[in-house]
């Protein structure tokens, strides 16, 4: 558009203002730095002696070892612990995904009396907090126990069901936003060249809602990885996981801050890793799931 003195410039009538984009420079800058700043303090922390972490804090490290990274699996059991993580949320994801898409297609495809009161108590279910339920789990898991000889108290399998219980609902409510954004037209055309409605829901329905089930698993496994309040009270030193297995670094004569950060780091690899290679699902799935 012409200036003053008849020039051209090259900003567009619809362009943001200067100080709009220098605003939010500064503001996507201090984000960066609110982010960014505790990550570098663990990494390192995690690569200094014991004696540094516990002294002073230094922003630049005087010396650097990678020795926490090797004492981290022999100062507390972190592979077993590992281990147990990995079987319990992918266990947990794996069936809060399976029974959400049965569920939600039933809902989405068909009609039946008390469809909305289902949808509505499914979905309020997330209202109430978690420790709410921590005693009566426990009271039901020892009961069991006592009844029948099926040990849910203090095993992975308990652990599973657990947190099923608080995967689940939002994976059902999410799952019917999404499966209502595909059109009904691809189940009737399947139907028409014979298939059932099983067949329909994994040869088109599920192919069709990819991003709304990877969205559904990476929230069901980010649940199960890093919750702690369920953790520490129904398990036991063999069944523990990462996220109560970090408190072993922690003595009666001292803490070992170094190698604390270093596991911290290396539990959080899974799942950054997950979510970095998962990204442009999860968006999509989320979306989809919002709109609806």
């Amino acid at each position: 558009m012409p200036s003053r003195d008849g020039r051209r410039t090259g900003r567009s009538p619809m362009a943001a203002p200067r100080s709009f984009l220098w605003t939010r420079r500064v503001v996507l800058t201090l984000l960066a730095g609110f982010v960014l700043l505790p990550v570098y303090v663990m990494i390192s922390s995690s690569l200094k002696p014991l004696q540094d972490v516990s002294g002073k804090f230094r922003w630049i490290p005087r010396g650097l070892t990678v020795q926490p990274y090797v004492d981290i699996w022999d100062t507390v059991p972190l592979a077993r612990y590992f281990v147990n993580s990995l079987i319990v949320a992918g266990s947990a994801t794996v069936c809060s995904v399976v029974i959400a898409v049965f569920a939600a297609y039933a809902v989405s495809r068909y009609g039946f009396r008390g469809k909305r009161v289902f949808t509505v108590t499914v979905l309020s279910t997330q209202m109430f907090p978690g420790i709410l339920f921590l005693l009566p789990l426990f009271l039901i898991f020892v009961n069991i126990g006592n009844s029948t000889g099926l040990a849910l108290y203090g095993s992975r399998s308990g652990l599973i069901l657990t947190y099923l219980t608080f995967s689940l609902p939002f994976s059902i409510w999410m799952l019917i936003g999404y499966f209502d954004s595909i059109p009904r037209d691809l189940d009737e055309a399947a139907m028409v060249d014979g298939c059932g409605p099983l067949r329909a829901l994994f040869r088109v329905v599920v192919p069709a809602a990819v991003p709304g089930i990877v969205a559904v698993s990476v929230y069901a496994f980010m649940t199960a990885w890093g919750e702690v309040l369920f953790a520490s009270v129904m398990t036991n030193d063999a069944t523990r996981t990462l996220a109560v297995g970090l408190q072993g670094y922690a003595t009666q004569n001292d803490v070992y801050w170094n190698q604390v950060m270093a596991a911290s780091l290396v539990v959080s690899v899974p799942v950054v890793a997950g979510f970095l290679l998962l990204q442009r699902y999860l968006v999509a799935g989320l979306t989809a799931g919002a709109v609806k």
